[in-house]
């Protein structure tokens, strides 16, 4: 698959690259996606939760009234559930989401979100950008000029540049980050994604492997 290369101020170059078919023409395997996505939103949850079960209530264990003769319900302590203020039943507690998931599971779920994105020609290829300043409005310009303002895009890069992260950092809905780095999620959360003409050659020795 041949995409045009644009210049970061939105201009073509007058220049294609053919896409690695080996991990932008794959037939996307949903499943895989679905497990990655799903690994990767279990690890963002804290699992603090809490509440407090009838052990660890502080009220009084005096029994509440004689065992019969009331016409009620037997009831030993104030700490049981069935009161206001007494303890939780089955409440939460805490707990680590995260679960394993095999490397071979997780790069197939990689190529298979760039598979998606590039059948549904949400791909765009830039040849370089180069900011001297960490500056956030020279990156809402370069939004600007490749007509992805308003979108949620994804920059992928070959190498870390700080003055490029730092400047998008404000901007909502724009992420930068590494071909290393990128994972599943935030591929598929994207609209359209913004790579790096040298990341592509990053991207495909990664899946070489």
């Amino acid at each position: 698959m041949e995409v045009i290369v644009y210049n970061s101020k939105g201009e073509d170059t007058g220049k294609k690259v053919t896409l690695p078919e080996e991990v932008f023409s794959i037939e996307p395997n949903q499943h895989a996606i679905y497990l990655d996505v799903k690994q990767y939103l279990a690890n963002q949850r804290q699992g603090t939760h809490k509440a407090k079960e009838r052990a660890e209530n502080a009220h009084s264990t005096r029994k509440l009234k004689k065992q019969k003769g009331t016409g009620g319900a037997r009831a030993g302590s104030a700490k049981s559930p069935v009161f206001v203020g007494g303890g939780t039943i089955f409440g939460p507690r805490p707990r680590d989401y995260s679960f394993k998931l095999n490397k071979k599971v997780k790069a197939l779920a990689r190529q298979s979100a760039y598979a998606v994105k590039a059948k549904a020609e949400k791909i765009s290829v830039i040849d370089s950008i180069a900011l001297e300043a960490p500056r956030t409005k020279d990156y809402i310009q370069f939004l600007n000029d490749l007509n992805v303002t308003g979108k949620k895009t994804l920059l992928i890069l070959p190498d870390v540049n700080t003055n490029v992260v730092l400047s998008s950092r404000n901007v909502q809905k724009a992420k930068v980050t590494t071909a290393s780095q990128v994972n599943t999620y935030d591929l598929m959360n994207a609209d359209q994604l913004l790579i790096s003409e040298e990341a592509l050659s990053t991207i495909q020795t990664l899946f070489d492997k």
